[in-house]
């Protein structure tokens, strides 16, 4: 049978915290209890002690009820994020990734500068890595799109596939730009086995937070 705590997602981490407490706050009050029957009348026990004691006890308790509500929190959100993804599925996504698919001779990327450059170049890698076209890209900044058409380094035509674009540019001080690939796919799936929802878009799988946008194909 599943517990209330269980069924609130909460972790077992959490739930031994609380077990603990309660033993230790139990012989706790077992020990104050027998060392007030035995206390000299005379000369009393230091009540001070007891008291933080008991104050120390009460912060703890209330740690361990904040972790089981920001446990409860992550588990609601984390329901809220598959059920927004399985809503994705037949739709175009448009994901922050390098990778793209050349399919029928086409591949289409977009990538941001953040400022004008010197000079971009645009290099497109196979899965294994290697370099297979390399061109020149534009220098202001902004948003472009970069359209392959399968063609490698030597002037014929690659096989479908996945494949890779990297940005390499530099500013007007020579420092290096870091651009933002993405790609625009049709959503064909979900998983949710992981830690983090993926999202399937044919043959490319991107984390959920790598989404920026969602349209009606």
């Amino acid at each position: 049978m599943t517990t209330g705590i269980e069924s609130l997602g909460l972790s077992s981490t959490t739930r031994n915290s609380q077990s603990a407490l309660a033993n230790n706050f139990e012989m706790f009050l077992t020990l104050l209890t027998e060392q007030m029957k035995a206390q000299d009348p005379l000369n009393p026990l230091d009540s001070t002690e007891f008291v933080n004691q008991l104050v120390n006890f009460s912060s703890v308790e209330q740690e361990i009820r904040s972790n089981q509500n920001l446990e409860s929190l992550i588990t609601i959100q984390a329901a809220a994020a598959q059920s927004t993804a399985v809503g994705f599925i037949g739709r175009e996504a448009t994901v922050g990734t390098p990778q793209g698919v050349l399919q029928d001779g086409q591949a289409e990327w977009t990538y941001v500068l953040p400022e004008d450059t010197q000079g971009t170049l645009v290099t497109i890698t196979d899965e294994n890595g290697r370099t297979v076209a390399t061109f020149e890209g534009e220098v202001t900044a902004g948003r472009h799109t970069v359209e392959w058409d399968g063609t490698d380094i030597n002037g014929g035509q690659l096989d479908d596939g996945v494949y890779s674009m990297s940005i390499t540019a530099l500013n007007a001080d020579g420092q290096p730009i870091t651009a933002d690939i993405q790609t625009t796919a049709r959503v064909t799936g979900v998983d949710f086995s992981g830690s983090e929802v993926v999202v399937q878009m044919g043959d490319i799988e991107v984390l959920l937070s790598s989404v920026r946008s969602i349209r009606e194909v």
